[in-house]
């Protein structure tokens, strides 16, 4: 269902793995100021995510991960400036909120449905 829809839902669900891959970034290089770059091979064997998983949510949220430019091959990523001057409460309540704003969209694209089936219905059973 959700294949023939414009968009897709980037946080909803996907708190607990974005929150887990936000923290492996800090743990990896508590000290440096730009933070750890990483490859996503490396953040599935640190977290246990799955690969493609992780390099799907690396893409999908530009919001707290950057790409970095290829070097020698390998394309690594970073936590954006903007999340890195965040304190960890800070982000995850960022991430809460983007995920109570797609369940809201997601819950009211499903009224809109639900009501246009009620007025499919409403307009048929008269004439039955």
């Amino acid at each position: 269902m959700f294949g023939i829809l414009p968009f897709q839902f980037r946080f909803r669900g996907k708190v607990r793995l974005l929150l887990d891959i936000y923290y492996c970034f800090v743990d990896a290089a508590p000290d440096q100021t730009g933070g750890a770059a990483l490859h996503p091979t490396q953040i599935a064997r640190i977290t246990g995510i799955s690969f493609t998983e992780v390099a799907k949510r690396l893409d999908a949220t530009p919001e707290l991960f950057v790409r970095l430019p290829k070097r020698d091959g390998l394309t690594r990523y970073r936590i954006t400036s903007s999340a890195t001057a965040r304190s960890h409460e800070e982000v995850e309540t960022l991430l809460r909120n983007a995920e109570r704003n797609e369940s809201l969209l997601f819950y009211a694209i499903a009224f809109m449905v639900l009501a246009m089936l009620a007025i499919v219905v409403l307009t048929i059973a008269p004439n039955l």
